[in-house]
């Protein structure tokens, strides 16, 4: 454990997390290799797609089944939700099986590149707010709208670094640094991400947290992924907090050269 880390605490929805990585549960090959990825993440906080678990047959296996309650806090997801009004839905489905008040929102508006729909995004934003849930959309990288999300009451605001499943990682630096600066809640970079080098990136940007599920569910040893993710969201959080030097287009002498005989 680095020294100090446990000091930095990330403040969302009310509550305290000491990780600032987010994972995801699907695309695993089985549901052990998900419950050792998580493990090895160190994340607290899990996202869960609504529409893929079975709520109403508990006597069949489910995803659900290899997730310590106990350590991880569930965050329900309205995956495969086209328009607001299935989001809100799907998000109280999700309550009502006893999953969260929590939910990560998703309205998608584009089926190829499953952009959301931010009009729709921020319309449930407020509809769920008003019913009681704390919310996280999932958005695009405009700070505009980031903007209208934090007036809807989003406890977060998470836009996307490149399209979900992608592996890009984060493809508008500038826009992310700008949204950071025009809104107060957290900012947690969600989609993109393809290795650690990314999700440092995002860390070193000034981002509050990453999600990620793609990037460790479908490396080629998804338990190791999770802990190198794991080490590079401390990492690119330290580096912020230490603040890098400024770059210079000619070189600087490490050792000074004043003093030195010629």
């Amino acid at each position: 454990m680095v020294e100090g880390l446990n000091d930095d605490a990330l403040l969302l929805g009310g509550r305290t997390f000491h990780s600032r990585l987010i994972v995801g549960t699907g695309k695993y090959a089985t549901f052990s290799i998900m419950r050792a990825a998580l493990e090895k993440s160190g994340a607290e906080l899990v996202t869960v797609a609504v529409r893929r678990i079975n709520i109403s047959d508990r006597s069949r296996e489910s995803l659900l089944d290899y997730i310590d309650r106990e350590r991880f806090t569930l965050l329900p997801n309205t995956a495969g939700c086209y328009n607001a009004e299935d989001a809100i839905r799907t998000a109280h489905l999700g309550r009502e099986a006893g999953l969260s008040e929590w939910v990560k929102l998703e309205v998608i508006g584009d089926e190829k590149t499953l952009f959301p729909d931010t009009q729709g995004l921020v319309e449930a934003t407020r509809a769920l707010v008003k019913d009681g849930f704390v919310v996280l959309p999932y958005t695009n990288d405009d700070p505009v709208v980031a903007r209208k999300l934090q007036d809807a009451g989003a406890a977060a605001v998470m836009p996307l670094g490149a399209p979900i499943g992608s592996g890009i990682g984060i493809q508008n630096p500038a826009n992310i640094r700008i949204i950071r600066e025009t809104i107060s809640i957290p900012v947690i970079v969600d989609a993109g991400v393809g290795t650690a080098s990314d999700a440092s990136v995002a860390m070193e940007l000034g981002c509050d947290g990453v999600l990620m599920n793609t990037a460790i569910a479908c490396a080629r040893d998804p338990v190791r992924m999770a802990e190198a993710m794991n080490l590079a969201v401390r990492a690119g959080r330290q580096a912020f907090l230490a603040g890098r030097i400024p770059r210079k287009l000619y070189a600087s002498a490490s050792s000074p050269l004043e003093g030195i005989s010629r």
